[in-house]
């Protein structure tokens, strides 16, 4: 089986990719790979090589979320077509929702790992203007309406589609998974992590930052303070210990070291850093959200992302507590070992297989989508 997917160079999509890929691979199913949002440092490089995709193909197109994307989105898209034309995968997996409407010739699977109206109504509290993402919003529905398949890593981020864009198209929900064996708990130390990135304001490390100077710990964070160009945002760390962007080896060891884990997001379709600290030994303190709760109830403490005085209470009890952060860490490593990247391949593989053993019905169907945006 051969599948085109489509990646990015931005946030957790290549991570999430490159860990499906590797996954997909004992499947005897081979990927090429399509990669936008810019071009791959050296360490996604390398990840490429040891994922074996069978491909690559690389471009700097904007993403779909980005200040003014629309003439990326009409290159991208005959770009796109036109590595169809020349490698003729069986599916397509579009990890987006505009690309999901071209015209596609194998039928294709959408992953919503998230979208700008739920992260608007989360972070800003309030619906995001139509006057500025109307055409969004029109081009995200003719996705999930042209998708064979709809994937989300959580209820919670389909509940989120279903509220924004009142479209129910046939879907399932699969955890995203990692690799336990890229991850260990040596000596923790008495410091207090978080990563992502720090400049998204759903990420929430504004919060941390404000009350790390009440803390008895020290405070580290990962990530890019600045936001890639077409994206709004920005992090200045005033109390926090910012330790830039870390390759993948290096905020492991960070994680090995770390005894609380720190994610008060305010909108987190999945968390992957929180399964990665996980399966490090870390204590997990997270914003109280839906798709936190659903992965972690019971494995970890959650705060109300804008209650900077919860948020402190539950840092000093867990740092001052060792034997219930051990309890703690403890759950939520055995939590973590339920979304293993073989499961997820699994699952996948087999939407895969499905929509190929029904490749016949689809042809006969076709479908009806516009590749540009006039």
């Amino acid at each position: 089986m051969k599948i085109l997917m489509t990646a990015d160079t931005v946030g957790g999509v290549w991570t999430y990719a490159m860990e499906l890929i590797r996954g997909l691979h004992r499947h005897d199913a081979e990927v090429v790979l399509a990669i936008m949002g810019g071009r791959m440092n050296s360490e996604q490089r390398r990840d490429c090589e040891r994922s074996r995709c069978a491909s690559v193909f690389e471009s700097d197109f904007k993403l779909e979320w980005m200040d003014d994307p629309w003439v990326d989105f009409c290159k991208s898209a005959d770009w796109l077509l036109d590595i169809e034309t020349r490698t003729r995968p069986d599916v397509i997996h579009v990890n987006g929702y505009f690309h999901a409407a071209l015209p596609w010739s194998a039928p294709a699977v959408l992953v919503a790992h998230s979208c700008v109206l739920s992260w608007w109504q989360a972070v800003k509290g309030e619906p995001a203007p139509e006057s500025v993402w109307a055409k969004y919003r029109q081009r995200v529905i003719l996705g999930l309406r042209a998708a064979d398949y709809v994937i989300a890593p959580s209820r919670a981020m389909l509940e989120c589609i279903h509220q924004c864009y009142r479209v129910r198209p046939k879907e399932s929900v699969i955890p995203n998974g990692r690799d336990p064996s890229l991850f260990s708990a040596t000596n923790k130390e008495p410091l207090i992590l978080s990563a992502g990135r720090l400049w998204d304001q759903a990420k929430n490390i504004l919060s941390l930052d404000h009350v790390a100077k009440e803390l008895p710990w020290p405070v580290y964070v990962a990530g890019d303070c600045a936001p890639p160009k077409g994206a709004d945002g920005g992090f200045d760390a005033l109390n926090v210990e910012a330790l830039g962007q870390l390759s993948s080896a290096e905020l492991a060891s960070w994680m090995s070291r770390a005894s609380i884990y720190c994610l008060p997001a305010r909108y987190e379709p999945f968390g992957l850093s929180v399964l990665e600290a996980a399966l490090s030994g870390c204590a997990l303190v997270l914003g109280d959200i839906p798709s936190l709760r659903e992965n972690w109830e019971g494995a970890a403490l959650f705060v109300a992302s804008d209650n900077k005085n919860e948020l402190a209470e539950a840092l000093k009890g867990l740092a001052g507590n060792a034997a219930f952060r051990s309890q703690l860490a403890d759950r939520a490593c055995t939590r973590a070992a339920d979304l293993s990247p073989e499961r997820m391949a699994q699952r996948y593989f087999e939407i895969y297989a499905d929509l190929r053993r029904n490749r016949t019905t689809f042809n006969e169907q076709g479908r009806e989508a516009s590749a540009c945006v006039s």
